[in-house]
């Protein structure tokens, strides 16, 4: 029988993967970048709702169902991205988003 593993670490792991796509949407410049972190911040709150659920939640797992609307909004949110960066790609070839900007007008 496998030891059960305590909610900390689940907890523990969510919050270290958020951050790190925290820190990648706000350091990054590359805009596919972006939407990767965002990606990964999306599935540390997936990992954290699935943890409490484990281990709160009732018969229902409705932990499991809103992972499941999290996933229909990341894939809208990665589809809608990339047509916005293939769009501006095709007007400027640079992905960089300071180079954006300069697209105002």
């Amino acid at each position: 029988m496998t030891p059960a593993v305590p909610l900390g670490a689940f907890i523990a792991v969510s919050a270290a993967l958020f951050f790190i796509g925290c820190a990648g949407v706000l350091t990054r410049r590359n805009a596919v970048v972006i939407l990767m972190c965002v990606e990964l911040m999306l599935n540390a709150a997936n990992l954290a709702l699935v943890a409490f659920s484990r281990r709160y939640g009732a018969t229902d797992e409705r932990g499991s169902v809103f992972v499941v609307f999290v996933f229909v909004v990341a894939a809208a949110e990665v589809a809608v991205g990339l047509a916005i960066v293939l769009s501006a790609y095709r007007t400027r070839p640079v992905v960089n988003v300071d180079e954006a900007r300069a697209m105002k007008g």
